[in-house]
């Protein structure tokens, strides 16, 4: 699809975003690292412990991760939802708002008040807090899993339940070897290491592999058993419209584990199989990220719904007439992308692609044997307020509740000029003179105005939400803390033996 120059920007502003939250990798070779204050992965005292529910047992568990989807995102969501299909916004609610279990999640990782999603993402995997940038790595042995390093990374979650027997799937709108999903299967000091360019003689010193390579060499069980995404060009040498600089094609590698792996690159590709015969599939959408949900070209790229749907009919093919059932992560990834160039339409109709996706989970799965959680890694600096009007279009303009206060206009600042419902503590578009035009702000293109300017938007620290239903989930209540997720999983599953 032929994007306009707005968007353009807009990618631009993602991509520029993304680096910003990774840590340089550093250009020389550097010991691991022991302080005392980091090598503690988790308090003594958990926020709170686990309300442990007697009796049935969940076969798979389903974990969806909102990138960056804070509480202000899913209010926000829920009203640009209902709008869009034209209800009452407020009275709305988005598919996983009607699950029956919650909880509040402190998301802070060992380093940083306000996390990453390396970060976060491992400390839901692993059941252990890390640093910001690093994914599955402790702070005294940051070279774990590397060819030189003597050093045992954590057990991963896909691990425990690779080696009782189960299937693991990974889906994302991010590319495969991004954050949060390179942390269900990866191990590495830097989240930047997604393909072999990336190393630095740091990473390649230590005999380190990338993130791509993690993907296909993943040995626990029989592999990863469906990964959907994008990403490709990390998997691919350049000579094949890859960015891989060994010559490695590792979706020719993926192909060649057995006959049942196949690798497929686009919508008719994805649309040829046939999720009931249960094959290994390695499906890789984009040459980086795939398209936002309003931008996305159906006849190249499939939904985060279809490619969840896909999923879970493969994992219970897979699965059928086993003890043990399937692990799958799903990340609406882009989320977080268009919440770091201040566009809120793209990450409001990304979160309703996310809702769309849980609906067609849940309708897929019996509450009888399946949990199924949806939370965030971490929030955004964005922000709903101005007193706006009941049934305001939350991407318009602020009019008061009533009309008298305005003379049947806008709300003004005090510099006379109207402002957004939404808008973002930080950013590259601060506030100017024009006055703003409802046309020009609910424009899916218009990026929110923001009170202090960065290149990109920045993740907030508050904590994110869990919701929660099936076989386990009453464990999911009060404030916990992120890691204790990995065990909330573990528990529903009766794999507590496995943990190391």
């Amino acid at each position: 699809m032929t994007m306009s120059v707005k968007s353009s920007l807009i990618l631009a502003a993602s991509l520029l975003a993304l680096s910003a939250c990774q840590p340089a990798v550093q250009s020389k070779a550097s010991p691991e690292v022991k302080t005392q204050k980091q090598t503690q992965a988790t308090p003594l005292q958990p926020t709170a412990p686990l309300r442990i529910e007697p009796g049935k047992k969940a076969k798979n568990v389903i974990l969806f991760i909102g990138d960056g989807m804070g509480v202000s995102t899913i209010t926000a969501a829920r009203i640009f939802d209902g709008q869009s299909k034209g209800m009452s916004g407020e009275d709305n609610k988005l598919s996983f708002e009607r699950f029956p279990e919650i909880a509040m999640v402190r998301t802070y990782n060992l380093d940083a008040q306000v996390p990453d999603s390396a970060g976060t993402a491992s400390a839901i995997n692993t059941g252990k807090r890390t640093q910001i940038g690093k994914i599955n790595v402790q702070p005294d042995s940051l070279y774990a899993g590397c060819a030189k390093s003597t050093a045992t990374p954590p057990p991963l979650f896909a691990d425990i339940v690779e080696q009782s027997g189960g299937a693991v799937g990974v889906v994302s709108t991010a590319r495969l070897t991004h954050a949060t999903p390179a942390a269900v299967y990866g191990h590495a000091k830097s989240r930047g290491w997604e393909r072999d360019s990336k190393l630095g003689r740091d990473g390649t010193e230590h005999g380190c592999l990338d993130f791509a390579r993690q993907l296909v060499a993943y040995d626990k069980g029989d592999g990863l058993d469906v990964a959907l995404g994008g990403g490709r060009a990390n998997f691919l040498p350049k000579d094949k419209d890859g960015k891989r600089k060994d010559g490695m094609d590792l979706t020719q590698a993926w192909r060649e584990k057995g006959a049942e792996h196949v690798y497929v690159a686009d919508e008719a590709g994805f649309k040829s199989l046939k999720p009931e015969q249960g094959l290994k599939v390695l499906g890789l959408f984009s040459p980086s990220h795939m398209s936002y949900a309003v931008d996305r070209d159906s006849a190249q790229q499939p939904s985060l719904t279809e490619m969840t749907e896909f999923a879970i009919r493969n994992l219970q093919a897979q699965t059928k007439g086993k003890d043990q059932g399937y692990y799958l992560m799903v990340e609406a990834g882009r989320i977080d992308h268009a919440h770091h160039a201040t566009n809120a339409y793209r990450a409001l109709s990304d979160t309703q692609e996310l809702s769309r996706a849980v609906a067609a989970a849940d309708a897929l799965t019996s509450d009888e044997d399946t949990l199924i959680l949806v939370t965030a890694d971490h929030s955004h600096v964005f922000t709903m307020a101005g007193y706006p009007k009941i049934g305001n279009p939350i991407m318009g303009l602020v009019h008061p509740p009533s009309d008298d206060e305005s003379g049947h206009g806008p709300s003004l600042d005090s510099d006379g000029l109207p402002y957004t419902t939404l808008g973002y503590q930080n950013g590259p578009n601060v506030r100017g003179k024009t006055p703003l035009s409802e046309e020009q702000v609910e424009d899916k293109d218009y990026r929110q105005q923001a009170a202090v300017r960065r290149p990109s938007e920045t993740h907030g620290g508050e904590d994110v939400i869990l919701f929660a239903k099936g076989p386990g989930s009453r464990n999911v209540h009060g404030v916990i803390d992120q890691y204790q997720i990995f065990d909330i999983m573990r528990e529903a599953l009766g794999l507590n033996e496995k943990k190391k």
